[in-house]
């Protein structure tokens, strides 16, 4: 992301962290209604201020070259009401399991945050030489999967780029079971809220990288053994629901996977390597 677009997302992520001080939200365990699959992450206490909040972030354009990399116009597209609504395909077909159950109207939508308001996104991969394809700029087609664990539903929102602007074109619903990363999705829903099943979920020997706790400017490397994870774990392992972006990155059933948070206004990357070992998912390396 370059230092142009980082400066807006600091901007957009400060008003909504006081929008979230100021309004109160809560979550349920209840199974989704007709509401939850025109948008899931839709909050009931949406108020004026929000819609003022998002009214001063449309007031500053989307810059052009936003449109080259995905990632850069996906912060706006998430940000912005007006630049929302232009770039959406109303009525968006919605489909269940490759079936259309119907299309939704501009009236009807409410607009979708994705992971802005959690300050980071999650990123899964087959291996490094995938990770290029955030930076390249000939990618014509994006999914991002918003996975809910409770749920085992998989809500996916299709991107084209159409005349050189990106567009949300249909959004689907699949369960988990079907998902091309289901076996490990399965297994990482277990690792991200069992601190024991982590430790048993660990190689022999896991290479390391983190910061290094007498210099806030240096890191440490090394090799830990699994009953030195609760001392060396990365702060953040996200849970509950998390997100996936397809660039185009192909998925098969390999035995390994990288999984990776990265913040969206700050340097946060963190980064968990997992190797299937005699059908089982180990973790092999990290950094935080």
């Amino acid at each position: 992301m370059n230092d142009f677009m980082r400066k807006r997302i600091v901007f957009v992520v400060f008003f909504l962290l006081l929008l979230m001080m100021a309004v109160p939200y809560g979550c349920t365990d209840r199974k989704p209604t007709q509401a939850d699959t025109v948008n899931a992450d839709t909050q009931a206490t949406d108020t004026s201020t929000i819609d003022s909040t998002e009214r001063l972030i449309a007031e500053t354009p989307m810059p052009k070259a936003a449109d080259e990399l995905f990632d850069d116009f996906v912060f706006n597209f998430a940000a912005n009401r007006k630049l929302q609504m232009k770039r959406i395909v109303f009525p968006l077909p919605v489909y269940r399991n490759g079936k259309l159950v119907k299309k939704v109207a501009s009236s009807q939508w409410r607009i979708e945050h994705f992971f802005m308001r959690q300050g980071y996104y999650t990123l899964i991969f087959d291996n490094d030489r995938q990770k290029a394809l955030l930076k390249d700029t000939s990618v014509n087609h994006v999914t991002i999967e918003k996975i809910f664990f409770k749920r085992k539903t998989v809500q996916q929102f299709l991107f084209d780029r159409v005349r050189g602007e990106w567009i949300l074109t249909s959004m689907n619903y699949k369960p988990l079971y079907q998902n091309k990363n289901a076996s490990f999705l399965k297994f990482y829903h277990h690792f991200s809220v069992d601190s024991a099943f982590q430790v048993r979920s660990m190689a022999s020997e896991v290479e390391f990288t983190a910061p290094d706790p007498d210099d806030d400017f240096s890191q440490i490397s090394g090799v830990i053994i699994p009953q030195q994870w609760p001392d060396f774990k990365p702060t953040l392992i996200p849970r509950g629901v998390i997100y996936n972006i397809i660039y185009g990155q192909t998925y098969t059933e390999t035995t390994r996977k990288v999984f990776l948070i990265r913040g969206i206004a700050n340097g946060l990357e963190i980064e968990l390597s997992f190797r299937k070992e005699r059908g089982e998912w180990k973790l092999v390396k990290f950094n935080s």
